[in-house]
């Protein structure tokens, strides 16, 4: 008699559970489904101003330091509303001002890209052969629920595909979507935690591939999360020019190292140190290329 009572007890706790999250479920995808309404559809595609930026103060000629923006709305610079503000142009800039050598701008970002879409176009990278690349991804395989490992995978093998070309990478790994106001709770703890874990991942693979990893999400989240209405656009989930701007503060130094244009040493061999090490030694010129900006 015990053990049926047991065996019935137990079944009527599991069917709890079942039902707990399957309600649970259905929360997140409506929650989903509310989220996609409020952030809305891009009305046009991001700005492009691809070209050749120069140094104020060009002294001489130099053949240009050819730099690939590579991955999704972010890296493309969704959200801005001048062709001078997309974070491609920021980073052309402060590179032809560190280098003292003119910049040619290819943008190959695609908007709505996940990480299973790069390989498109790093193969389009690899035909042209620019000098450093910069890979911005990840925030669309949370949204899609890509799996990590696959993601990861992936994006690893990007990255080593373009290093054996000779061509260096830095790697903004995905940002922080827990800072997305749209995303109700419990939906942004849950997108805030798989971005942050992808984030950790990422970081992994970039390194392990030869790249330069920087942690967007770690460096920018308590300034997105203080300060959304300062940062984000009208659609509350792409940056504005002003969060661009603080992207393009930390992604600079690491970019001038992968280019091979600091002034005091070689760059460090695989694997290579992290973002953080590399961003204790900047140039004094890159010093004040962010106190500018800020």
């Amino acid at each position: 008699m015990v053990g049926r009572r047991r065996l019935r007890a137990a079944a009527v706790a599991l069917g709890a559970v079942g039902g707990g999250f399957s309600a649970l479920c259905a929360l997140l995808g409506e929650q989903g489904r509310r989220a996609r309404l409020a952030i809305g559809v891009p009305e046009a595609p991001p700005l492009r101003a691809d070209g050749v930026y120069s140094p104020a103060d060009l002294r001489g000629i130099r053949p240009s330091l050819r730099f690939a923006v590579v991955g999704d709305s972010m890296a493309a610079g969704l959200g801005v509303d001048r062709a001078d503000e997309l974070p491609g142009v920021l980073m052309a800039r402060g590179l032809a001002e560190e280098s003292e050598r003119p910049v040619r701008l290819t943008t190959y970002a695609i908007s709505g890209s996940a990480t299973r879409d790069l390989r498109a176009q790093v193969d389009r990278v690899l035909h042209d052969q620019p000098d450093v690349a910069l890979v911005i991804v990840g925030a669309n395989d949370v949204t899609t629920r890509v799996s990590i490992g696959v993601a990861v995978s992936m994006l690893g093998d990007e990255v080593l595909r373009m290093r054996l070309a000779g061509i260096g990478v830095v790697v903004g790994t995905c940002p922080d979507l827990g800072a997305i106001r749209p995303i109700a709770q419990p939906l942004r703890s849950v997108a805030r935690s798989w971005s942050l874990r992808l984030a950790k991942e990422q970081r992994g693979a970039v390194e392990r591939a030869g790249g330069i990893a920087v942690a967007l999400g770690d460096l920018l989240s308590p300034e997105f999360l203080a300060r959304p209405g300062e940062l984000f656009s009208a659609d509350r989930f792409h940056p504005n020019a002003a969060g661009y701007d603080a992207a393009a503060a930390v992604l600079l130094a690491p970019l001038c190292s992968a280019a091979g244009v600091w002034h005091g040493g070689p760059l460090p061999e695989w694997p290579r140190r992290s973002v953080l090490a590399e961003a204790r030694r900047p140039t004094s010129r890159v010093v004040a290329w962010v106190n500018r900006r800020r």
